[in-house]
């Protein structure tokens, strides 16, 4: 995610209000013109959505380009555009390379990846993304895993609740959510977002809002492995990006844009060591073509608040 997501996404068709109640893409142009769409030209949309950003590269495409699509969402299917030159792939996006060989193309010339979850998935109280609904605790992407929030919170240990609350929703007094949870699942059940706020009331530090976004953060990217699938989708792109060919990922957390970060400078997700004596130097995969991200401008962050957190990284295969 197919989120993060942030995409202006048409839940039927041309249709403008379809668009808007789908998905609002972020950084539309900016990620598109990141990618210097050739008419000929093969390109990757990893995260569909409700198509924004794949409409605007086929609309920059000529007769003979193509675009391959990925989502995992069911959802997705029925934004698509009714034009030959798409290919909907129903899957993951860490399945990149093996779907581009099985639709019989070597190499591409643009990547974009728009991750996080969509206004659509965030918008539906079924889904169990968001804090403002309640519904069940499931924040799957793909509604066909087994791995749900709820299950998270059933069967993980303390250290392992403390791990992903620490990890990846930066929560302060993780040790101490957790050993709630653990307390409170013995209780009740807490198989739905109401039980579970009030479970962990007492607990709360800072900003009530705050705090259970990072909660629900922790558990969206451990249900739905995203840093893992993240990870998997980088090392793919260097083997079937062209040379000169460039990649444009757009992140909406710390975790995810340190590693996007981390890998188009180094090719790897570790900080190179400094060796000043050092007269070796390492074959850059990338270029990077941007050394701070870029954020969406003041009026974009006014007409859609979710874009707030989005940070664009841009990179060029050597």
């Amino acid at each position: 995610m197919s989120s993060s997501k942030r995409k202006q996404d048409n839940a039927a068709g041309p249709d403008a209000s379809g668009e808007a109640a789908y998905h609002v893409p972020v950084l539309l142009n900016e990620a598109v013109d990141a990618l210097r769409v050739q008419p000929g030209g093969v390109y990757v949309d990893c995260t569909f959505g409700g198509g924004g950003h794949s409409r605007e590269i086929l609309r920059r495409l000529g007769p003979g380009g193509r675009l391959i699509a990925f989502d995992q969402d069911p959802d997705a299917r029925r934004n698509l555009p009714d034009d030959p030159r798409i290919t909907f792939v129903p899957h993951n996006f860490r399945h990149l390379a093996r779907f581009l060989r099985f639709h019989q193309v070597e190499v591409v010339d643009g990547i974009l990846a728009d991750l996080g979850v969509s206004s659509h998935q965030f918008d539906e109280p079924g889904r169990g993304f968001s804090t403002r609904f309640d519904g069940p605790l499931d924040m799957r992407m793909d509604p066909a895993q087994p791995l749900t929030a709820a299950e998270v919170l059933r069967t993980y240990s303390p250290g392992q609740l403390q791990q992903l609350f620490s990890q990846y929703g930066e929560v302060t007094n993780a040790r101490t959510l957790a050993a709630t949870v653990v307390q409170q699942r013995t209780l009740r059940p807490l198989t739905t977002i109401a039980e579970l706020k009030q479970a962990l009331h007492p607990v709360v530090k800072g900003n009530p809002h705050k705090y259970f976004a990072q909660v629900f953060q922790a558990l969206r990217i451990e249900v739905n492995g995203e840093l893992a699938v993240l990870k998997e989708l980088l090392e793919q792109v260097p083997a079937v990006l062209k040379p000169g060919g460039r990649v444009a990922i757009i992140s909406f957390h710390s975790l995810e844009d340190r590693l996007v970060k981390l890998f188009f400078k180094n090719g790897t997700f570790e900080e190179e060591p400094y060796h000043p004596f050092s007269t070796e130097t390492r074959k850059q995969i990338f270029r990077v073509l941007t050394r701070k991200p870029v954020e969406p401008g003041p009026d974009e962050q006014h007409q859609n608040p979710r874009s707030r957190s989005a940070r664009l990284r841009i990179a060029e295969k050597c």
